[in-house]
């Protein structure tokens, strides 16, 4: 049995100090081992100190309570029976005095060493320039200080109970304190004991009492966060009373120990209650209900002010630029002349539902894959900057169907290129326009390195390199031409932790639980092993201190300047914090969550639950093919992450280290964004007045598209706001009024993302928030109110039944607000798939509206025309863009009519109008004969509309350039259009 014991202790001991081993070796690699190092120094100091404070102090109060008990107690009744307890326990004893503290000890030090995030602000915390408003201290008091000293004194508070337990229970087995006897109920030591305890512990609610004055200004209240009138003019003082009150009964309790008497602290004890009930409740709750609630907004009315101001700073809110747009309602011909440049840059292509048909076109073979929802980004593409759609082709095991160790480690081991489509232009039959894709990657974005190591979906981990000269094994990508159908290639650069002597070959088999690593022949001298390989992952391992982005983006980039192209991995990362004084509490994942995030990535970090305070503060990127991580200082002007900066010194770099071209991808995150609008819901009221009232309120619009309620998601899109002569790269979203369920628009948000293409600077402009206020006695629709036209359109709504019914499935893309034509204008990609066989979304149809009229048609162009009356001014001529590109990957053609597909035959479109509508009238007649029961009615309206759809299908064909496929599915695609 000892031996057995024995070697389950060993087995423990390697498999613990494994994964500490381990740790160790990847932060060493990927360069951030002083992190790793830090936190580990910090935690265990933190460990010590709490457990030495907890286990210490009660063991030294175990000491003296057992040191000074008395040598002859009374025999009574109650001490004949501890007489027979103390037998019992003194075999124990010393397991007790020691094992007990030490058992404490090691739980206290667990629970301060996760503290260490805020002992280090505390200790490094760096000034924030600006004072609180009500006692005037730097922010920084608040931000990092204050949290640390409420650990310190709750902690403490912990301690002296427990040690008070710990003692009255010594003190009472060994006679010492005798409740129920005659006489001297306590001894003199332990009355000392005791009260010294008790002194302690009440110097310890003072304090506490102290520290709740400057807490109040964090305090959440029914109508705003921070101080209020009844905090600052009752509770204060109420807080300094009842700390006051407590110093003098630890005084009472130190002469208690002194003098013997125990009435003085028991009449302070309950003062102090006395007190805390008086002065600590009844007396704010008066001033609230006799003073404030008759006169609440005027006196609110400064503390609202500050609450304001505070949320606007604390969110990056206070330059929003705020602008009156008296939106029309009316559609006049040529009214988007003047938006021209916006029209032709909206994004028909979304993100969310693309992404089959980018698998279909693009993936190539099984074993590769694309995420659900692809990303939004820019490039230059013949000079011009085109809103694109891009994913990464990454490494899906699932789907290759040879799953064993050898192949899932050693293989299969990395992902091959990027797939790119412009955003605003389709081929003809409505695929993508791809202008980069195909295996071996080729198309508009030049040589880079295609292989993808590292991406959110890569395998756990895998064994890669291999002695020069030795044949590669590492599944690089399928060609027909190479041996076996396949080149294969061998990781040349540094990505993972060596595993090349047997110790780090144990290490990990321990590790991943795959004996496999000690014995395989494709682990040899020169192999790393790659783990931890989401960007999103490592970004929160070497940068534990940051909150991440929900999500992370590829970009196609040169990172170093030395016109050498690689994949990386954007992420987006904020400083955080729940501190910041008036400043309004916001539940971080409600504000996050829409349409998109529900279905999309899930954060491998932990969120914070509620924040009053967000930056922006680092930029981080990920190599794809080495793994390599660059923390760069997106906002140095940002206290928090100065603070973070002296703690890990040279480990976030400035902002001058980005290039030009990583520079160019830089965009304004989604979840900020998200965050900010949320706020600016209710906080683009800046009169406290009126802020008071609540009749101004807004809120984010339900996703229209979606089914449930959940927010709208907010779109990337290249635009020009009313007023400006460019277009940017910008994010946006739309407001409703507030539980109103009329669904009308009150507000426009957009963010100029575009952050510039100059090395180690960012565009002036960036960041810039726009908020457009539409006139409150206007009825302008909102997202909402425009699906239900959209969806009860008469024209539309047969249309696409007719669709429906022929065997294909019908899918609403994102419904995109512009401010464009003096007013609010609405487009929605309409994408059509087949039912059966093959099937992947294509777009077929664009809906349109402003105000309430509506356009429908196959170019953008044209339901455009419909709406404005033939006369749009958005047209390609107009636009001064060329037409629309060819199919196909890497054309280089296609910089947008705005719509991007061709001009439809006028003869065809026509055939194609008059089958839809024989087929409506069909039917109609159809569900009229069926409801009469008038069968041979019924067949022969059938009849007529499967000779109607045949006649639409046809038409419909045509103005494709496209022929149907044999068996009725949709096309599969060529090889110029998979790969140009």
């Amino acid at each position: 049995m000892p031996t057995l014991l024995v070697l389950v202790g060993v087995v423990v001991a390697f498999l613990i100090l494994a994964r500490f081993w381990t740790e160790w070796l990847w932060f060493d690699q990927v360069g951030y081992s002083e992190v790793i190092r830090t936190e580990w120094v910090t935690r265990a100091l933190l460990f010590l100190a709490g457990g030495l404070v907890m286990g210490g102090a009660i063991w030294l109060n175990l000491f003296l309570a057992y040191r000074h008990r008395p040598m002859y107690v009374p025999t009574t009744q109650q001490q004949q029976d501890l007489d027979r307890y103390r037998e019992a326990f003194e075999p124990l004893r010393r397991i007790a005095f020691i094992g007990g503290p030490i058992l404490a000890g090691f739980f206290a030090g667990s629970a301060a060493s996760t503290q260490w995030q805020t002992a280090l602000l505390a200790v490094n915390g760096q000034d924030w320039g600006s004072a609180d408003p009500q006692f005037g201290i730097d922010l920084s008091f608040y931000m990092f200080s204050l949290p640390f000293l409420r650990f310190v004194v709750s902690f403490l508070m912990t301690t002296t109970f427990f040690c008070a337990v710990a003692a009255v229970f010594t003190h009472y087995l060994y006679g010492a304190l005798q409740p129920m006897g005659r006489g001297e109920k306590i001894s003199r030591p332990a009355r000392i004991h005791v009260a010294v305890l008790a002194a302690v512990f009440t110097l310890l609610i003072a304090i506490n009492y102290w520290l709740d004055r400057y807490s109040l200004l964090s305090n959440d209240g029914e109508r705003f966060s921070g101080a209020s009138y009844t905090d600052i003019n009752a509770v204060l003082p109420a807080k300094a009373i009842l700390a006051g009150v407590a110093v003098f009964v630890a005084v009472l309790f130190i002469y208690t120990g002194v003098r013997g008497n125990w009435r003085l602290p028991a009449v302070g004890v309950s003062l102090m209650v006395v007190s805390a009930i008086l002065v600590g409740g009844i007396y704010p709750a008066i001033i609230q209900g006799v003073r404030v609630g008759p006169n609440e907004q005027n006196l609110e009315a400064e503390y609202i002010q500050r609450n304001i101001e505070a949320t606007r700073a604390a969110f990056g809110l206070t330059d929003v630029q705020v602008e009156p747009y008296s939106a029309e309602t009316v559609a006049t011909a040529g009214a988007l002349r003047e938006d021209a440049e916006s029209t032709a840059s909206i994004r028909l292509l979304d993100p969310q539902v693309v992404s089959p048909t980018f698998r279909q076109l693009q993936q190539n073979r099984q074993y590769y894959n694309f995420p659900e929802t692809l990303s939004v980004d820019r490039y230059t593409i013949d000079g011009e900057s085109r809103d694109t759609v891009i994913a990464v082709r990454d490494l899906d095991l699932e789907g290759s169907g040879q799953n064993n160790w050898v192949n899932d480690h050693t293989v299969f081991t990395h992902g091959f290129g990027v797939v790119a489509a412009y955003g605003n232009t389709t081929t003809s039959d409505g695929r993508p326009a791809f202008f980069e894709g195909g295996i071996p990657s080729t198309g508009d974005l030049g040589e880079y390195e295609p292989r993808i190591y590292f991406s959110p979906n890569s395998p756990e981990y895998s064994i890669v390199g291999a002695p020069e000269g030795t044949t590669p094994w590492e599944l690089d990508y399928p060609d027909d031409s190479a041996p076996n159908g396949q080149v294969n290639y061998t990781f040349t650069g540094e990505g993972g932790p060596s595993i090349g002597n047997i110790w780090n070959q144990a290490l990990y088999a321990a590790r991943f639980g795959s004996e496999q690593i000690l014995f395989s022949d494709r682990v040899t001298p020169e192999s790393q092993i790659l783990y931890n390989r989401d960007p999103l992952e490592r970004v929160a391992r070497v940068a534990p201190f940051l909150t991440l982005e929900g999500s992370t983006y590829p970009a196609v980039v040169d990172t170093d300047g030395d016109d050498t192209k690689e994949v990386v991995w954007v992420v987006d990362a904020y400083t955080t914090s729940n501190e910041y004084p008036y400043s309004a509490r916001q539940e971080l994942e409600s504000a996050i969550t829409d349409s998109l995030s529900e279905s999309g990535e899930v954060p491998v970090a932990a969120l914070p639950e509620y924040i009053n305070y967000i930056r922006n503060s680092v930029k981080a990127v990920v190599n794809a093919y080495d793994g390599s991580v660059t923390l760069y200082a997106w906002d140095p002007e940002d206290p928090i992450l100065a603070t973070w900066d002296a703690i890990f010194p040279g480990k976030i770099q400035p902002i001058s280290e980005i290039s030009g071209d990583l520079m160019s991808h830089m965009r304004y995150p989604e979840d900020m964004f998200k965050v900010q609008r949320e706020l600016l819901a209710r906080y683009h009221v800046t009169d406290a007045a009126t802020f008071f009232s609540g009749g101004d309120f807004w809120r984010v619009p339900n996703d229209p598209a979606s089914e449930g309620e959940v927010a709208q998601p907010p779109y990337y899109l290249t635009m020009a706001l009313p007023g400006q002569e460019q277009a940017s790269f910008s994010l946006t979203s739309s407001f409703i009024l507030n539980d109103d369920t009329r669904n009308v628009l009150t507000g426009f948000l957009a963010v100029n993302a575009e952050s510039g293409n100059t090395p180690g600077e960012v565009a002036e402009d960036y960041g810039t928030l726009t908020l457009l206020e539409l006139p409150r006695d206007q009825t302008v629709p909102g997202p909402g109110q425009v699906q239900n036209n959209f969806n009860s359109d008469t024209a539309a709504a047969n249309e696409l039944n007719i669709l429906e019914r022929g065997g294909s499935q019908v899918f609403r893309g994102n419904l995109l607000t512009l401010p464009v034509g003096g007013g609010m204008l609405y487009v929605q990609p309409v994408y059509v798939q087949s039912s059966t066989g093959t099937s992947f979304p294509l777009l077929r149809r664009v809906l349109v509206a402003f105000g309430d009229e509506i356009g429908f048609a196959q170019t953008l162009d044209q339901a455009l025309d419909q709406v404005f009356e033939g006369d749009s001014g958005a047209n390609a001529g107009d636009a001064d863009v060329d037409p629309a590109p060819d199919e196909g990957a890497g054309s280089g053609g296609g910089d947008g009519t705005g719509d991007g597909t061709e001009t439809p035959d006028a003869d065809a479109q026509q055939r194609l109008n008059d089958a839809l509508a024989a087929a409506g009238t069909a039917l109609a007649d159809s569900d009229e004969a069926l409801a009469s029961g008038d069968w041979a009615a019924y067949g022969e309206a059938q009849t007529r509309l499967e000779e109607a759809i045949a006649d639409a299908v046809a038409a419909e064909q045509e103005l494709a350039g496209t022929t149907p496929p044999a068996d009725g599915a949709t096309e599969e695609p060529t090889d110029a259009e998979t790969t140009g």
